[in-house]
């Protein structure tokens, strides 16, 4: 089979064919997928090896995050800045990620973007998603990127095992300052996974994760029931990026 057909299956490029061959590039989980119903004879094995693939997209010191990420049954995220990683649309993951000067922007936006399929799996992790105010309009890219990206986030909203609040900024009393992360499982203690500069650092002493969970309830406390916050999502599409 050519590179040409293939593409045509997968519904990518033959140069896109040609950079995965050669593993300059990571691909989606989706042409891993369409590469064993092309070759029956692999058993699966494009599909079973493609979360190795995928692993090497992260950098080393992010990838145990992503595979307890992948293992979490609750997933509760606080970001003071900017839409985390969760939720971003390709075009945000793009534009943030960019900004880095990384040398495979394309396997980074692609890795990132395939970590969402924990929210949209047959039994999916649960999302709680608590952002400030200003991080729906601190600008990144176009208006257009923007409303697409408060788009996906209400979108999310609406979804029953997920729940987003945002707090307004007159109720933001900055005493939780760090973007951080909350990862319950069926089986085992919950870690903390905390972003900083120039790495995060992941957290599992239990007295490191009760403070968390309280500096996450405090934050609760602070942000606006979800209904009132889907209301502040289109409110702020509709003024600020239409």
């Amino acid at each position: 089979m050519s590179r040409i057909e293939l593409g045509q299956k997968a519904a990518c490029s033959a140069s896109l064919v040609a950079k995965i061959e050669t593993g300059s590039r990571v691909p989606q989980l989706s042409f891993a997928e369409v590469c064993d119903e092309i070759f029956p004879h692999s058993q699966g094995r494009f599909a079973r090896l493609w979360p190795l693939a995928m692993r090497y997209a992260f950098p080393p010191w992010f990838r145990p995050y992503v595979e307890l990420e992948w293992k979490a049954t609750v997933v509760a995220m606080f970001h003071p800045q900017f839409f985390p990683g969760l939720v971003q649309t390709p075009e945000y993951a793009r534009e943030m990620l960019r900004a880095g000067r990384p040398n495979k922007l394309d396997d980074l936006v692609t890795a990132r973007i395939e970590r969402q399929r924990i929210l949209t799996r047959e039994d999916p992790a649960r999302l709680w998603v608590i952002l400030n105010e200003s991080v729906l309009k601190n600008c990144v890219g176009s208006s257009t990127l923007m409303r697409a990206q408060l788009t996906r986030l209400r979108d999310l909203a609406e979804t029953p095992h997920h729940r987003v609040q945002i707090i307004p900024s007159a109720k933001f009393n900055g005493l939780v300052g760090s973007p951080f992360g909350l990862l319950s499982f069926k089986e085992g203690a919950d870690v903390v996974h905390v972003e900083g500069f120039p790495k995060g650092y992941l957290l599992a002493d239990p007295a490191d994760v009760e403070m968390a969970r309280d500096g996450y309830d405090l934050l609760k406390s602070m942000a606006c029931p979800p209904d009132e916050s889907a209301e502040m999502l289109d409110s702020v599409s509709k003024e600020w990026y239409s």
